[in-house]
């Protein structure tokens, strides 16, 4: 079975990269395809020494730390991509690699993280956090969305099996697409982090980089405003840090990045992990749990399907369900009164099941049986 492996673009070593690298696991004789590839040399560690086959959008100016501008280029460069010599095409994508085109002996199968987020029901708020909403760039960004959203339609149409990373997203396929799809979860690498501290620190702790959808800057005005009395441990960098930084309390300490070790160390010895994002699936707060601590989180997406609530048999987290400080403050408070019930071995266990060995599994019988299913139709 000759197999190609096409992936947006890769730039970093973050969650779909996680999914990618298990992937290549899965097929590791697979071709890797990306419109871009700029890993620096701590990032490529997973693609190993492939050799990325790429589009003329890695030769265009100020591609390696702007190739996202090039995005109304990129739906035209992946379908130059040939694929005609494979029998089966993955596409890993929640942007164009899914865009490549097929014939009708091949089977092209999607891992899907969604379908993109900034042209579809996230596009209001994307224009509004880049300064886009209205005048005449707004117009011009608003006009490349919806071709793009013509775009991306049509070429579900090429994808002849979905895989999406969980429910949130599924409902999201079958809204954009009118497609069905088959939920597997994303890997989580437990062994990197299970590490049971016996003796917590006094503090939370939220880690994640800081961009506008991570809600950091709302985890840190709720500290500092309304839970004085409660430490809080930030780490992570990013475009807002400065603005965050702003908001920080004499009980609010940010650390920007920290090095894994660092990082792995705070979160086995918090007393839980802080979580405000909508996320489509999450791996950070099951991270946490992988280091023992419960989570609490913010309940929507993706935290829905993999933090057990504290209403619910061997509870791993609280919920609270409205993006205000109000509201994460009284799940703060809840957290203090019902945390006995949450133990470090549930917190463990619960992050077990979405292990990588796990992913290989289900992804693999998942491709295979489809693939048998697929010749015999020919």
């Amino acid at each position: 079975m000759r197999v190609a492996i096409v992936h947006d673009w890769l730039v970093t070593y973050a969650g779909a990269e996680r999914v990618l690298e298990q992937m290549l696991k899965v097929f590791p004789n697979a071709d890797l395809y990306s419109t871009v590839e700029f890993l620096d040399e701590k990032s490529r560690h997973f693609i190993g020494d492939r050799v990325v086959e790429t589009t003329f959008i890695q030769r265009l100016p100020f591609a390696k730390k702007n190739y996202r501008i090039y995005l109304p280029l990129m739906t035209f460069a992946i379908e130059q991509f040939d694929m005609s010599r494979y029998d089966l095409v993955i596409s890993s994508s929640d942007a164009v690699a899914k865009g490549v085109i097929t014939g009708p002996d091949q089977l092209h199968i999607c891992m899907c993280y969604s379908p993109i987020r900034y042209a579809w029901d996230l596009q209001h708020q994307y224009l509004q956090e880049s300064g886009l909403s209205s005048g005449l760039k707004g117009w011009f960004a608003k006009w490349i969305l919806h071709k793009i959203r013509i775009w991306d339609l049509r070429t579900a149409n090429g994808v002849d099996e979905f895989i999406s990373i969980s429910k949130f997203i599924q409902r999201r396929i079958t809204k954009v697409y009118r497609r069905t799809s088959k939920v597997i979860y994303p890997p989580v690498y437990i062994d990197d982090f299970n590490e049971l501290d016996s003796v917590p620190g006094d503090f939370y702790v939220t880690a994640s980089r800081m961009v506008p959808y991570k809600k950091i800057d709302l985890i840190v005005s709720t500290f500092s405003k309304l839970l004085p009395d409660k430490k809080l441990i930030v780490i992570g960098d990013g475009p807002d840090f400065d603005k965050i930084r702003k908001l920080a309390g004499p009980n609010v300490q940010l650390l920007g990045y920290q090095e894994f070790a660092d990082l792995k160390s705070y979160l086995s010895r918090a007393r839980a992990f802080v979580f405000a994002a909508e996320e489509d699936f999450g791996i950070a707060p099951l991270e946490a749990h992988a280091c023992g601590i419960p989570v609490i989180a913010y309940g929507k997406g993706g935290a829905l399907e993999t933090i057990v609530s504290i209403l619910d048999d061997n509870p791993t987290g609280v919920m609270f369900f409205e993006q205000t400080e109000d509201s994460l403050a009284a799940s703060v408070i809840e957290f203090e009164s019902q945390c006995s019930k949450i133990t470090p071995e549930n917190c463990v266990k619960n992050a077990t099941k979405f292990g990588d060995f796990r992913f290989r599994e289900e992804f693999k019988e998942f491709i295979y049986n489809k693939y048998r299913e697929w010749n015999q139709l020919k």
